[in-house]
């Protein structure tokens, strides 16, 4: 097991003998990255996370709507995450996943640089979202903080909502 595995592990234990007894005062989070940013979404609307797929573009969308994909059935939206926040296109790498949310009757899939870990973060812990001209409108649902890191926590409506 490399070095930087057992870090993970031995964190993620920490993180858990230390809150087991305020299971309600915590968040579990998927952290996951875009460009040189960390962003997570609330483990439990992620549907699937894989390894990258065929795709089929689909004319007169946004360019971050890459297209759609068949995921055992059904027909998924794909959508470039780099693109929709305003970076530049990558080429997929050995890191690269997409992820499936789902909240009620609403899918999609996501293209994201690079998963991190499973998180779980106190609700004291997470700061509200910076007030932005959007207002309600922003993606950003809260700033989790940790002792080594800040993370962008998004809104999964908003990441699901439909402007194409």
């Amino acid at each position: 097991m490399s070095d930087k595995l057992k870090q993970i592990i031995n964190k993620q234990n920490d993180q858990q003998n230390e809150t087991l007894d305020q299971s309600d005062d915590i968040v579990q989070l998927v952290g996951f990255i875009i460009g040189e940013e960390e962003y997570a979404v609330p483990i439990l609307s992620i549907q699937e996370i894989i390894k990258p797929i065929e795709w089929t573009r689909v004319p007169q969308t946004p360019q971050y709507v890459l297209g759609v994909f068949n995921l055992r059935g059904s027909v998924i939206p794909l959508i470039d995450l780099r693109v929709k926040f305003g970076l530049g296109a990558k080429n997929n790498d050995d890191e690269t996943r997409f992820f499936v949310l789902k909240q009620g009757d609403d899918v999609a899939g996501f293209v994201i640089d690079r998963l991190t870990m499973a998180l779980r973060i106190k609700k004291t812990d997470i700061g509200p979202a910076p007030e932005t001209r959007a207002g309600d409108e922003s993606m950003i649902d809260g700033v989790g903080k940790q002792a080594d890191r800040i993370l962008t926590i998004l809104k999964v409506n908003k990441l699901l909502e439909r402007d194409f």
